[in-house]
């Protein structure tokens, strides 16, 4: 009993180290984007990124990637359909 105690123990502290430097990683990774914006830099493509991060373990992050999805396809929709109109 007392090794199952600490196998559920050690499962638990591991996930937990994981979720925080995910966490941590994605954090970073997506305020580095943030600070793209205002430089010349790949801020696009970085935040998305650093939001995949954060989604292998939050749900809000996964939410947020997928609105970002959304958007960018609607964007390049109306992109298309302007190129479409301008070359007529």
């Amino acid at each position: 009993m007392l090794d199952l105690y600490k196998q559920l123990k050690r499962f638990f502290v591991y996930k937990q180290l994981k979720r925080f430097f995910v966490l941590l990683v994605g954090s970073i990774i997506v305020l580095v984007g943030v600070f793209l914006i205002f430089t010349p830099g790949p801020a696009i493509i970085v935040i998305p990124f650093g939001l995949a991060i954060l989604a292998t373990e939050f749900s809000w992050a996964k939410s947020l990637l997928k609105k970002f999805k959304n958007k960018t396809s609607e964007i390049s929709r109306g992109a298309k359909e302007v190129l479409k109109k301008t070359k007529r």
